[in-house]
């Protein structure tokens, strides 16, 4: 789940909680609570809480963090709302740590490789990259499902030419690192660097 709340946008909080792959939407508004679905599959992507700083105070402008009390807060205003999903408050860091312990050539790319990365103790992830400096071995950021890039793009889990991919292996650049390098290639972070561990500039970066 990712919570964006814009200054521009009148006070609204929005949730996005799927990919809409660029399907038309279709909104459910009830109170001051808002569903986003697609229209082709009726999937839930996304919910806006208009008035929200009338919930609860919210810090930041783009991107904002929510505690479990806030979501609390929500899903108290969903059900008075009428409406009966209910929000699960995701705090897992989603720029970590990686590891790459496998790689392969994807079968339908001359530049694509499918790579099977440690980002913890028995947590494996299956991304398709095409990062010339890719290789076993290599320590890396990993950018998980449910992040919101320092552009403003979405990651979520996807296929590439027809191989599952979850999430992307970042760059200097992609991660809006200060002196980042404009050649392509994801970060390689020293040996010692442990899988899982929450990517931190002044830790992973010293350009």
């Amino acid at each position: 789940m990712i919570a964006i709340y814009n200054t521009h946008m009148n006070d609204v909080l929005m949730l996005i909680v799927g990919d809409n792959q660029g399907e038309k939407l279709a909104a459910t508004r009830k109170n001051n609570v808002a569903r986003v679905t697609r229209q082709d599959t009726g999937e839930v992507v996304a919910w806006n809480f208009f008035e929200a700083t009338a919930l609860f105070p919210v810090n930041g402008n783009g991107q904002v963090s929510l505690s479990d009390a806030d979501v609390a807060h929500l899903n108290t205003e969903m059900k008075a709302a009428g409406f009966e999903e209910q929000l699960m408050n995701d705090q897992e860091p989603k720029f970590v740590v990686g590891e790459i312990v496998e790689m392969m050539a994807h079968p339908d790319s001359d530049h694509l490789n499918i790579a099977q990365v440690t980002i913890g103790h028995d947590q494996v992830v299956q991304i398709v990259a095409g990062a010339p400096n890719a290789r076993v071995g290599m320590k890396t950021i990993v950018v998980l499902p449910g992040a919101m890039m320092p552009n403003g793009a979405l990651i979520f889990a996807g296929q590439l030419r027809g191989v599952p991919s979850f999430g992307m292996m970042a760059s200097p650049r992609e991660l809006a690192l200060p002196n980042a390098p404009q050649k392509r290639g994801i970060i390689e972070l020293s040996p010692s660097e442990v899988p899982g561990t929450a990517f931190s500039p002044s830790q992973h970066w010293h350009k």
